[in-house]
Parts: C-alpha cells; sequence; structure tokens
C-alpha cells in the first residue's frame, strides 16, 4: 500500500517533520508549528507512540501481546489489555460489516508466506488453513478482557488495520497539543489535521504499475485515506503476480482489483475498509462504500479502469496505461 504526498520544495521553516523505517514501512509526520523546536518536539512523541504500538501490535516481535495471543489463546483466554482488546473488537465488528471480505484470521494462513522473498504457502497449507480464517474463531470477554480461539492453529494480524489505528493515534495527540495541521502516514495509511494553510492536502493515488507516477490527485481537509495495492508486497511467478491481500475464503491473492482507495473520517476504518472493497472488487466493494456515509473509494481494476464511487464527481472515463 503506497500512497503520495508531495510536498513543495518551497515550504517554509515552520513546516517540521521526519521520516522513518518502521514497522515494514516508512513512517512520516509533518507538521506546522510557529516554534522550530516545540515542533520537532511533537513530531519526536508521535514516533514514540508509533514505537509503543508496534510493540503491543506486531506479530514479529516474539513478546508482543498479540503474539501472546496468537500462541496462548486457543489453550486459555488470554488477557489483552483495553487498547489492544478494543481494535481486536472493532477489527471483528468491520468483519462483519464487511461480511467477512476484512478478516483478521487471515493470517492462519499469511503467515506462511513470504513475499518480499517470493515465497508463498503452499496448496496443502491453504487447504489446511482456510478452515481456520474466520473471525468467528475469536471469542471476546468483554467483562473479563479477553481474547480466546475456537481452534488451534487460528492467528490474528492487525496488519490491515493497525497502520490506520497508528495515524489516528498520531493526529489525536497532535490534535491535543494544539496543532492545527498536519500530516501522519504509515505506509499506505494517511490521516491529515486541518490543511495546508489554506490550501487543501492534494493526495496522490498511485499508478499500481508505474512506480512514482500518480495516477489520481484527490483535494482533501481534516481526512483519513487508505490505499489497499497489490504493489507492495509481492512477487510473481510463471506470469502471476502473488500479493499479501488474501481472500479470506480461498487463503489465495485476491484478484481483480490493482488497487483501492478509501477515504473518510477515520483512518481506522478507511485502512480496513480498503483492504475489503479491495477483495470484494469493484461492484461489490462500491456497493458496500455506498453504505457507509462520510466515506468514498476510487477504485483501479486489473484491466487499469478507474471508477468512482457515488458520492464523488466522476470526470470522464478513463483507463490508465499499463
Amino acid at each position: 500500500m503506497v500512497l503520495i504526498f508531495a510536498f513543495s520544495t518551497t515550504l517554509r521553516a515552520e513546516w517540521v517533520g521526519d521520516v522513518r523505517p518502521m514497522m515494514g514501512t516508512e513512517v512520516s509526520v509533518h507538521l506546522w508549528h510557529d516554534n522550530i523546536e516545540t515542533g520537532a518536539q511533537l513530531v519526536e512523541d508521535v514516533f514514540v507512540e508509533v514505537k509503543r504500538i508496534d510493540r503491543l501490535m506486531s506479530t514479529y516481535i516474539e513478546d508482543s501481546k498479540i503474539s501472546d495471543i496468537n500462541r496462548l489463546a486457543a489453550d486459555e483466554p488470554v488477557v489483552a489489555g483495553g487498547e489492544l482488546f478494543e481494535l481486536i473488537r472493532r477489527a471483528l465488528d468491520i468483519s462483519v460489516l464487511t461480511h467477512a471480505a476484512f478478516d483478521i484470521t487471515y493470517d492462519s494462513v499469511g503467515r506462511y508466506d513470504d513475499f518480499k522473498n517470493g515465497q508463498q504457502h503452499d496448496e496443502a497449507t491453504a487447504t489446511a488453513g482456510r478452515e481456520l480464517i474466520d473471525y468467528r474463531f475469536v471469542v471476546l470477554n468483554q467483562a473479563a478482557g479477553t481474547v480466546s480461539f475456537r481452534e488451534r492453529g487460528v492467528r490474528i494480524n492487525l496488519d490491515g488495520i493497525a497502520n490506520g489505528y497508528i495515524v489516528e493515534r498520531g493526529i489525536d495527540i497532535l490534535r491535543t497539543r494544539g496543532v492545527e495541521h498536519a500530516i501522519v502516514t504509515a505506509g499506505g495509511d494517511t490521516r491529515l489535521l486541518g490543511d495546508r494553510r489554506g490550501r487543501p492536502w492534494m493526495a496522490g493515488i498511485r499508478d499500481p504499475r508505474n512506480e512514482g507516477q500518480v495516477a489520481i490527485s484527490v483535494p482533501l481537509v481534516d481526512k483519513a485515506i487508505s490505499t489497499s495495492g497489490d504493489y507492495e508486497l509481492y512477487f510473481e511467478e510463471d506470469g502471476v503476480r502473488y500479493h499479501h491481500i488474501l481472500q479470506p475464503d480461498t487463503g489465495e491473492s485476491a484478484g481483480g482489483v490493482h488497487s483501492a482507495s478509501v477515504f473518510g473520517p477515520d483512518a481506522v476504518l478507511t485502512d480496513a475498509v480498503s483492504t475489503a472493497v479491495f477483495v470484494l472488487g469493484v461492484d461489490q466493494g462500491l456497493r458496500l462504500i455506498a453504505t457507509l456515509p462520510d466515506y468514498e473509494s476510487i477504485v483501479i481494476d486489473d484491466a487499469g479502469r478507474v471508477f468512482y464511487s457515488d458520492g464523488l464527481q466522476q470526470p470522464e472515463a478513463q483507463t490508465l496505461q499499463p
């Protein structure tokens, strides 16, 4: 998931920011502040929060709380802690909303994939694992704050929602400290605070088959935008592209769409729903968006055709060049 935001090279000194490799992607924080030193400290505060959340929610960290859940929840209920419990609960609610197109148990199969090194699970793994991809296997006990699994072998992964949570938390920190103009980005998920001092932010949706090229630019103010694409984690073999966005009912890479972008007021929802729209495809995905007030979507299918949700003013039909 890659989303491009271009800053002018003539930005004044009061724009303060940094970009760092974190969480297997790049996290960037930029804000406007009258005091450069104060602004720099606020940027650092956001990065500290990103690191804290990563230690809580990363499946790549052995002693993270989510790793504890994946190890133990099939044997006994695991106390998740309020923050993680609430995000898992929200993820399960979104699974219901999307008719399981978004499902954090995808990692029951996805855990065996290494797209960076051109490795994907074999057919036997997919056959066994797809039976374990079902959000209903995750049981929450609100009173006790615990998570348990109904089946052994179930594994959850919050990658499809955690980046949205991170950028939303970053903006919350800045807003409470009096910042009025900021942008926090993690991979393909971005949360905007206010505007660019009198002008809208221009969100550039990447051309999924031409790296570094912008397919569509969208002016946004005080919004979140997330893009799910088949071009970030993938490899190709015998002319077939295998990527990290899995179809929950098969455990295989979803097809039919190159990218799905969703924007609205909450980055947690845009992050998860962009994945769901990608999985559902153009028709069902845009029907889902039509049920969500204040959310819109732009989808690029596997023929390079661009589709817009009903609430957007659509330009003339366009097809991207391969």
